[in-house]
């Protein structure tokens, strides 16, 4: 791993870092070029989809690379059409063959789908790709608490990982506490709200007096909550300015501030309506 990351340890020895690089609405042919430039500026923490249909330029780059596997964090997840148990198991030995790799670090239930109602099935076939060691870890994405309890109450493993949409206008503090409560950790996608509040006063304000961007306060933001964040983009300055975050030091006041910034805006859908 790269030493200047932070990391949150997922248990079992694995340990996430905590500022990763999305891949998702990337195209494959932009994939190995901006992966291979992430790797450059320090990212060993790579989050691609079956959904996101790019896969295989994830593999392509760490192929290329001169990085140890071992040093590399990889996250793919399983699409909602895949879900049950043998179609979990099938769905993830493609993402494994088109990552070109041994074994993925985390694997995610891609969203709960509560229409098709699988989700308990896929968790078992996640529950034996961890068994038989081709997964490191395993976890969910977007689940709600009704969602994270019926795997809970099945009694096995509990998932390391809830990655969902997560930014200052929608800080699901709720959720968050349910995590903390049963020890699972927070992972925020779409972390700078697509860009949406960059010029939010407050936000531009504490930045102004950091010397940093608005994107850079928001991770710097999460990073502070203790939340795994994945901030994307293909632009290699952005990159490096996403990667410019550890010295950031909020104070409670900042910390105040941000949180009056929530409204319950979501820039995706609703877990309960997606399937």
């Amino acid at each position: 791993m790269n030493a200047s990351i932070p990391t949150v340890d997922l248990g079992h020895g694995v340990q996430i870092p905590q500022l990763g690089f999305g891949l998702f609405q990337v195209p494959l042919a932009e994939t190995k070029t901006a992966v291979a430039e992430a790797f450059k500026a320090g990212y060993r923490h790579i989050d691609t989809a079956k959904l996101y249909a790019n896969e295989e330029g994830v593999g392509e780059a760490i192929a290329e690379s001169d990085l140890a596997r071992e040093d590399l964090f990889i996250t793919t997840k399983l699409w909602n059409t895949d879900q049950g148990y043998e179609s979990a198991l099938d769905a993830f030995e493609k993402s494994r063959t088109k990552l070109g790799l041994e074994y993925v670090d985390l694997y995610l239930i891609h969203w709960p789908a509560p229409a098709i109602d699988r989700y308990l099935d896929s968790w078992k076939a996640l529950e034996k790709l961890l068994t038989d060691g081709v997964v490191r870890a395993i976890g969910v994405s977007n689940f709600e608490p009704q969602h994270l309890m019926r795997i809970i109450d099945l009694g096995g493993t509990v998932p390391v990982i809830n990655q969902i949409e997560l930014h200052p206008a929608l800080q699901q503090i709720e959720l968050r506490e349910f995590h903390a409560h049963e020890g699972i950790t927070t992972e925020a996608w779409s972390p700078l709200a697509k860009g949406q509040m960059f010029d939010n006063p407050i936000l531009v304000d504490i930045g102004h007096r950091l010397d940093k961007t608005p994107a850079q306060v928001i991770l710097a933001w999460h990073l502070q909550l203790g939340n795994v964040v994945i901030p994307k983009t293909v632009t290699p300055a952005r990159m490096a300015e996403n990667f410019d975050v550890f010295d950031i030091e909020l104070s409670l006041d900042d910390l105040s501030a941000i949180s009056t910034l929530d409204r319950g805006y979501r820039t995706g859908p609703d877990p309960l309506e997606l399937n």
